[in-house]
């Protein structure tokens, strides 16, 4: 095999050179996508704060700043997965972490500009334009980067854990930002968004590059075809987690029940947890078949939040949600890597990726047409019928998945 100059990097699946049999290798990658999602986590709860109470600006305003970032993501998906094939997931990560510590950067130079609303306002729409190109590249790069580390058989383990990552960031980043912003306002939020990502870039820094494998890169069509059933699958089963995050402890105050934001919590952790004990499943039994499993979990999780006649039994739903939910990601994720041309894994995720990106800008907005005018708990109903549109395209995956067996 034809290497290039970097002899001591280290391969992808696709090439000769060993991979590791445990996640070991991939904690640092993991670190890199946890810091910087912390830092986009920082910011979600005290943008709209500063953009009203400082900024002086209306909800419109408030609503373009907070969504402009997640558009970006959206837009930038595919050419953050092309940029992994063709320059390795290392250098897109490092693009990635760059335009995040910019990002934070404009978030610094906005305050220069107080005095005059627009201005300001304007360079926080730039920060945030890069921290969505951001967000894409470190989550697409840091998934194919993970995968080429380890061994085959545990490659739905990295999917899961590099997606834990995330979550478990964006969790704490809220009451840490929140926390921050209180004590040192928006210009502590600035700083540590600017400083966050350099940490991160000093993480990856000493770690070897993975060389891109040398083979034909499929057409666009083609990694679309791959991805477009388990990325189906994968956006019907995220209404689930835009119903949580966005009307969960809304609901609970509605039905006049304490403890909404433990109910979240739960739901959380037990994602978490589920994919700390059960990452391995989809690797062990097939991404199809585990995806089924938790898919009617899911629904039957939501299903109870929905006809809960307390706090307590939809705080016990909610767990079982979450567990659900939890393991969907890497094992619908795991068919898409598998069923995509070996030299497009990193568009294919991103393309897979997109599909959350797609169902939390339309599904929540739809879902709080539904709780307009059905009441809040058919959000939870239409989340679970949802899911269970869901299992007839994992069913469809199975037959290809006995034929690779």
């Amino acid at each position: 095999m034809t290497r290039s100059s970097s002899a001591s990097a280290s391969s992808l699946p696709v090439q000769t050179e060993p991979t590791a049999p445990s996640l070991r290798p991939a904690m640092p990658i993991m670190a890199g996508v946890f810091l910087s999602f912390l830092m986009i986590g920082m910011a979600l709860p005290v943008l709209p704060l500063h953009v009203h109470d400082v900024l002086g600006f209306g909800p419109c305003v408030v609503g373009l700043v907070a969504g402009c970032q997640f558009l970006a993501s959206l837009v930038s998906r595919l050419w953050a997965g092309r940029l992994t094939d063709t320059r390795g997931p290392k250098r897109a990560m490092a693009l990635g972490l760059t335009a995040g510590a910019l990002g934070g950067f404009c978030y610094l130079a906005s305050l220069l500009a107080l005095s005059m609303p627009v201005i300001s306002v304007a360079i926080l729409l730039v920060g945030r334009t890069l921290l969505g190109g951001a967000e894409s590249l470190i989550m697409t790069s840091g998934m194919l980067w993970g995968l080429g580390l380890v061994t085959s058989d545990r490659s739905a383990k990295v999917i899961a854990w590099v997606g834990m990552s995330m979550f478990a960031a964006l969790a704490v980043g809220a009451p840490f930002g929140s926390a921050i912003y209180t004590h040192f306002a928006f210009l502590g939020i600035a700083l540590a968004s600017t400083a966050i990502p350099l940490v991160a870039l000093a993480i990856i820094s000493p770690l070897r590059p993975l060389i891109p494998p040398h083979v034909a890169k499929g057409h666009i069509s083609a990694v679309f075809s791959a991805v477009l059933l388990p990325g189906l699958g994968f956006a019907l089963s995220g209404i689930t987690f835009g119903a949580v995050t966005a009307f969960l402890t809304l609901y609970f105050a509605i039905q006049h029940w304490a403890n909404g934001a433990l109910a979240f919590t739960l739901f959380a952790s037990a994602l978490i947890g589920a994919r700390i004990v059960g990452g391995h499943l989809p690797d062990r039994f097939g991404g199809a078949r585990v995806a089924l499993v938790c898919l009617f979990g899911q629904a039957a999780g939501l299903s109870v939040i929905a006809a809960a006649p307390s706090s307590l039994v939809a705080m016990v739903g909610a767990a079982i949600a979450g567990a659900g939910f939890s393991l969907v990601f890497p094992s619908l994720g795991l068919e898409a890597v598998q069923r995509a041309p070996e030299g497009n894994r990193g568009l294919a995720m991103g393309a897979y990726n997109a599909f959350l990106d797609l169902t939390l800008g339309l599904g929540s907005p739809l879902l709080g047409l539904i709780a307009s005018h059905a009441g809040l708990g058919a959000v939870f109903t239409a989340s679970a019928i949802a899911a269970l549109l869901a299992v007839p395209i994992a069913l469809a995956l199975l037959p290809r998945q006995k034929r690779r067996r």
